[in-house]
């Protein structure tokens, strides 16, 4: 049963949505994770009343123990900063798929508690749902003081670019004591209040049975969850809003589905894992038929976070990647004459064995998207999800916006006939081998709704 999504005018749903004012000049996107991680840290050493930090997860790696170590200080210079740590609780509680699960960043979390006595800096974990498979906390930004710093990147190595690989994301510095406000209260109205949340960094942890009850009574009041703010900006002015999401029609979902459905000339996508729902290939199409512009920037396989090389142990996780390359071959191949008219561009993102998890949409240089929704069924059912939606009228952040997308594309290759994605049969033996059973049995189509 499809969505009625197409009630509505797209156009005045846009324009209805409260929007906050912005100014330009408190408003700057950062290039590369390295400088990212620098002006991270720099926030943090600089902090006056408030920390909160939102992620996915806090790695205990080097650069998760420079992010903490930098938080005890500051917190030990001024005892009244206020600093609180969301994780997803189900990730924080097991190791690295593949890895060894006795050392987990809970326990981590506990050990650096107890060298810390003195210092109380609060590491909760979000049950999103009761198991991890079935939904997880992927909210973004980090509020200090009156800066939200939003990206789709987590705190490990990789992410921040501490060791020689990293993994490419998205990193704005938005200035704005009311979008600022309006996301701390989210975290203190829809977190703090459930006892469904849990400390990490204590030593004993409930179990997913123990707290069956609180998982469910926060996954559903979660669902209905919002940002409160008072809209001050009109339609012609720089402004943003943040906007929430969880479960199938959500406020996230349908603002995807307007931004496309508002398209004049061209809109732009980046998603790390082609498996688009079905929504959306929907949409792409019905801008295409109309003769608009659609490019999307997807990471290569081998820039996929589950890629694992031929010559390492591989697990079905390793095969993801090729279940995202069959789904953009076949893609491809369906829509050949609008590629053909270079209508639809597709580029493929990668840079060695470097890895890319960018996230976002572009419209008609007007309206932007910081977002950490894949676009996939996941992402649009399943895990806790936000945005900032920015509208810019007057394309006061443009020079911005256009440097982003341009060193995005920097380490991509146009992809101008579905012949240049690799072919299924071409694949390693034992990935094609994976690939050919999951099919047949069509488990396939779960694990793509699934991860």
């Amino acid at each position: 049963m499809r969505i009625p999504f197409i009630k509505y005018n797209h156009q005045k749903q846009l324009d209805e949505l409260a929007k906050i004012s912005q100014h330009a000049d408190q408003y700057r996107i950062i290039y590369n994770p390295t400088d990212y991680r620098l002006a991270l840290l720099n926030a943090i050493k600089h902090a006056k009343e408030r920390i909160y930090i939102v992620a996915l997860y806090l790695e205990q790696d080097e650069a998760g123990k420079e992010f903490l170590k930098e938080l005890y200080n500051v917190k030990q210079q001024n005892p009244n900063l206020d600093i609180k740590i969301f994780v997803d609780w189900h990730r924080a509680q097991r190791g690295r798929i593949g890895e060894d699960k006795s050392q987990t960043n809970a326990k981590y979390y506990y050990q650096l508690k107890q060298e810390n006595p003195q210092v109380d800096i609060p590491i909760y974990g979000v049950p999103v749902n009761r198991r991890e498979v079935l939904g997880v906390l992927h909210l973004k930004g980090f509020i200090i003081d009156d800066t939200v710093i939003y990206s789709g990147a987590s705190i490990n190595n990789v992410y921040l670019h501490k060791l020689d690989k990293y993994r490419y994301d998205r990193y704005h510095f938005i200035t704005n004591k009311v979008l600022a406000d309006s996301m701390v209260n989210y975290i203190n109205d829809n977190f703090l209040p459930f006892s469904g949340l849990q400390r990490l960094d204590g030593e004993n942890h409930k179990t997913r049975k123990q707290l069956k009850a609180e998982i469910k009574a926060l996954r559903q009041h979660l669902m209905n969850a919002k940002y409160h703010y008072t809209g001050d900006a009109d339609n012609q002015s720089l402004s943003v809003s943040p906007i929430s999401g969880l479960g199938r029609n959500n406020s996230l979902n349908r603002t995807i589905h307007h931004l496309i459905n508002i398209t004049q000339q061209k809109i732009i996508f980046c998603t790390p894992y082609f498996n688009l729902p079905n929504i959306l290939v929907r949409d792409i199409i019905r801008l295409l038929r109309k003769g608009k512009q659609v490019e999307i920037i997807i990471g290569d396989k081998i820039a996929n976070d589950f890629y694992i090389p031929e010559d390492k142990p591989f697990n079905i996780s390793g095969g993801l990647p090729y279940l995202y390359e069959i789904n953009l071959r076949k893609f491809i191949e369906r829509l050949q004459p609008f590629i053909d008219k270079e209508q639809l561009i597709i580029r493929l993102w990668k840079d060695g064995e470097q890895t890319y998890h960018l996230k976002g949409i572009w419209v008609d240089k007007k309206w932007v998207l910081i977002t950490g929704n894949n676009l996939n069924p996941r992402a649009w059912r399943l895990d806790l999800e936000n945005g900032i939606l920015i509208h810019d009228p007057k394309q006061e952040l443009q020079d911005q916006f256009d440097k982003e997308l341009d060193t995005i594309r920097e380490k991509t290759t146009l992809v101008t006939h579905f012949q240049q994605i690799q072919a299924s049969q071409f694949y390693p033996p034992h990935v094609h081998k994976l690939i050919k059973r999951l099919t047949r049995i069509r488990v396939d189509r779960i694990i793509k709704r699934l991860l």
